[in-house]
Formats: C-alpha cells, sequence, structure tokens
C-alpha cells in the first residue's frame, strides 16, 4: 500500500514537474507581447519589442535614453497603481479604474488577425461613469500591428482610425446645441441697423500671382530634380516616372528612389494641380514634358508647361496641349 501511494505521489510530482516547463516553453503570443510592452511591469519591456531598426535609428538621434527613462517611469507607475489590470485572454486588453471619481476606462480587443509572423490586434475604448457606459462617438479605433523578429514579437506598425456616426443621437444634439449657442452668439453680437455686404467669392484653393508661385516654385523643384536625376544616372536619363524622384522610404539613393522631391509633390497632385511628366524621348532619354494643370475646383485656371530646357510656359485656357504648343511665357 505504502508503495502504491509512493508512486502515486510521484507520478503526481513529475506530472506537475512536466506541465511548469510545458508552460514555461509556450511560445509568446503577440497579445501578450504587447501587453508587455505598454504594461511596464518591468524596465525596458518597451524598447525590447521595438524593431531592430527603430531601435538603432532612435540610438544614433539619442532618443533611445529617453524612452528607457519613460520605460523605467512606466514600470514604477504600473507597480503603484493598484487598479491597473492586464488580460491575457478574452474581449478586454487593460482596464484601469479610478474608485474616488467613479470612471473606468476598458481597452478592448476588436479583432486579433494572425497571419503567420503578423499579428493585427485592433482596439477600442470604454469609458464608463459609476458602472455605467459613456457614449462617446469620436473614440478612436487603434490597430496594432505586431511582426515576428528574430523569434520577438515587434511593435511594426499602428494605424488609427475615427468613426464618426453620423446618426448616432448623441453626435446630433452636441452638433445640434453647438449651432444654436453659436447662432446666438452672433445674432447679439451684431447691431439691428449694420448691413450685410456680400464679400466677392474667393477661389478655395487659392488665386493671382501669389498663389500661381507655388504652383511655378513645385515646377522649378522637378525641373531641378530631373536634371539632377539624369546627371546621376547617364545610362537613364530623364524620367517620366515622379514617384521615381521621390524620396520616401528611406534606404539609398537609386534610379527608382532618388530623394529628389518629396512624396507629396511626387504625388503628382498638389496646390489643386495636377503634376505630370511625359514624352521622354531617347534611349537614354535626352528630352521631356512636365505639365501642371488645374483639376476640380480649380478649373478655370491656368495651365503651366516646360521641357529640358527649363523655360516655363502658360495657357489662360487651362489646356496642358495649348500650353505645350502656344504657351507664353509665365517667367
Amino acid at each position: 500500500m505504502r508503495k502504491l501511494v509512493v508512486c502515486f505521489v510521484t507520478v503526481i510530482l513529475s506530472g506537475a514537474s512536466l506541465c511548469a516547463k510545458t508552460a514555461q516553453e509556450m511560445p509568446q503570443t503577440a497579445r501578450q507581447a504587447l501587453l508587455e510592452m505598454f504594461s511596464g511591469k518591468e524596465p525596458g519591456t518597451f524598447l525590447k519589442h521595438l524593431p531592430a531598426v527603430t531601435r538603432a535609428t532612435l540610438e544614433q538621434s539619442g532618443a533611445l535614453a529617453n524612452l528607457q527613462q519613460y520605460s523605467v517611469l512606466t514600470s514604477q507607475i504600473q507597480s503603484q497603481n493598484k487598479n491597473f489590470q492586464t488580460y491575457e485572454t478574452g474581449s478586454v486588453l487593460f482596464a484601469t479604474a479610478d474608485p474616488k471619481t467613479g470612471q473606468k476606462i476598458e481597452i478592448i480587443v476588436e479583432s486579433d488577425s494572425l497571419n503567420g509572423e503578423q499579428d493585427d490586434i485592433e482596439l477600442s475604448f470604454q469609458t464608463y461613469k459609476d458602472g455605467q457606459p459613456k457614449r462617446t462617438p469620436f473614440m478612436p479605433h487603434m490597430t496594432f500591428s505586431m511582426k515576428m523578429e528574430s523569434g520577438i514579437w515587434k511593435l511594426n506598425e499602428i494605424s488609427v482610425t475615427i468613426r464618426v456616426p453620423l446618426t448616432d443621437p448623441d453626435l446630433l444634439k452636441t452638433i445640434s446645441d453647438g449651432m444654436k449657442a453659436h447662432a446666438a452668439t452672433t445674432s447679439a453680437s451684431v447691431h439691428p441697423t449694420m448691413q450685410i455686404t456680400m464679400q466677392p467669392q474667393t477661389h478655395p484653393f487659392g488665386s493671382g500671382s501669389g498663389f500661381d508661385a507655388s504652383v511655378l516654385n513645385s515646377m522649378r523643384t522637378i525641373l531641378t530634380a530631373e536634371i539632377t536625376y539624369s546627371a546621376t544616372y547617364p545610362t537613364v536619363g530623364f524620367t517620366c516616372t515622379l514617384s521615381e524622384l521621390d524620396g520616401f522610404g528611406g534606404g539609398e539613393p537609386n534610379e527608382h528612389q532618388a530623394m529628389l522631391i518629396n512624396s507629396s509633390l511626387a504625388s503628382g497632385k498638389r496646390y489643386g494641380y495636377t503634376f505630370q511628366l511625359s514624352q521622354c524621348g531617347g534611349t537614354p532619354p535626352t528630352s521631356f514634358h512636365l505639365t501642371a494643370t488645374p483639376i476640380g475646383e480649380a478649373y478655370g485656371r491656368r495651365a503651366f508647361c516646360t521641357d529640358q530646357s527649363g523655360a516655363i510656359k502658360a495657357s489662360a485656357d487651362g489646356n496642358a496641349a495649348t500650353c505645350l504648343s502656344s504657351g507664353t511665357s509665365a517667367q
């Protein structure tokens, strides 16, 4: 009998030891990594889950030391806050409450989409007052994209969306009350005998030589970039693709990402105009056309054009073809 008891206890203990070992060997989930990163239970966990390239950049800029201080401070705050809770499973990720004010905030897991070595965790926020949920139509949704790097989940991207429910009764009441208050204030501030004078309508994108100067400056920027590009990559010549002059993405400049103009201009849309490169002639191209034509509500303004000569012309009809064929000097 005694031997049976000893054998039973041995089996139980060995089983418990095996379970404990298995639990220790279980890989960390992306959700656990996100909790570890922001719960601040131990100093350094925030930095641990930053991508290597991000950490290297922060270290070079000197900002890494500030983040380390933030990590230490966060861990101290969390250790003192007895009302802060984290959840590795379930619909709630974080929860914190203030017994004095009766306020509570929960961070809700809307979705957790694991796809190979990437996990997108969408979160929303819910606030409570004395146990009752508060309606807050402008609360954002945040998606944390976690990516596996060297066996550790790293925070690769954060995206934020704001929901504006136009049929929400609380939102409509807020808008209505605000408009009524504004109307009352305006009525009180206007003298009864004051006459209303209609002002001339101004163009939403601006008008006149001052505004055209911005468009002209953008064209000169592209011209300079084209000349620099052709000189830097003589076997490629002029490019007819604005994105190849772009500087977005980092890394070293190359013929597909020359880092000569900003991404806003490289998009081809600016100041209510469409900027376009075309007619790259030759092998490699030794000529090109650059045009800037008004779009949308900017219709009715001048079109601008130029080529490898650098002389910028304009046409009053807003047509690129007219500008190229018979435009007058815009200098």
